[in-house]
């Protein structure tokens, strides 16, 4: 008979019990995030991996639902960071085959990548917002996550992610009224950086 060993049982089991009571809360986090389900596949089974070499440090709930959500934002930033450098690659590898067969002059106006030039309004402003913004503001209204568990997985505090929250709802309300202006994302602000400084406080969570 094979050793009975308790220590990797109890690995077991605790694996089991955060897979079944997290799965779908990390699928929907990654489908979210991702272009295609099978990449949002990807980054779930990537999760686990992780979560699983990673077993002692888990903390118990409520905190390990943060905490993986922590490690698939440092996932989805990979998989962007891979497909965006695949993407760049397509289209200077387009626009030289376009160059050779046509002229560089004919390839004013166009559109490389081949997307429709007046996309969604809100859509365009979504882009437009700076990736902090932007991941605050998705795990406060997509993951219904408070600004004290947001500042958890993004590991500022909760003051920042309030900033960053009430600047992005600012920006999508001036898009969907029409008001929005093509702009580049701005640096971080001074109080902005002075706040993601400031300790986690319970009374700057949302209420």
């Amino acid at each position: 008979m094979p050793d009975h060993d308790p220590g990797r049982e109890h690995r077991e089991q605790k694996f089991g019990a955060l897979y079944r009571e997290h799965y779908r809360s990390v699928w929907a986090y990654a489908v979210r995030r991702v272009e295609s389900q099978a990449d949002a596949g990807d980054v779930v089974a990537d999760v686990f991996t992780i979560a699983w070499r990673r077993l002692s440090e888990v903390p118990d709930p409520p905190d390990d639902l943060l905490w993986l959500f922590g490690v698939a934002r440092r996932v989805v930033a990979g998989k962007r960071r891979s497909a965006q450098r695949l993407r760049d690659l397509l289209v200077r590898l387009q626009a030289n085959r376009l160059t050779a067969s046509t002229g560089a002059g004919d390839l004013q106006g166009r559109d490389l990548q081949g997307g429709d030039l007046q996309t969604d309004r809100l859509l365009e402003a979504v882009a437009r917002l700076r990736p902090a913004e932007r991941e605050a503001i998705a795990l406060v209204h997509w993951e219904q996550l408070s600004h004290d568990e947001a500042a958890r997985v993004l590991g500022c505090s909760p003051n920042a992610v309030a900033i960053r929250v009430h600047r992005a709802r600012g920006r999508l309300r001036r898009a969907l009224a029409g008001l929005a202006e093509p702009e580049r994302a701005q640096p971080e602000t001074r109080e902005e950086r002075a706040a993601a400084m400031v300790p986690e406080s319970p009374r700057a969570t949302e209420g």
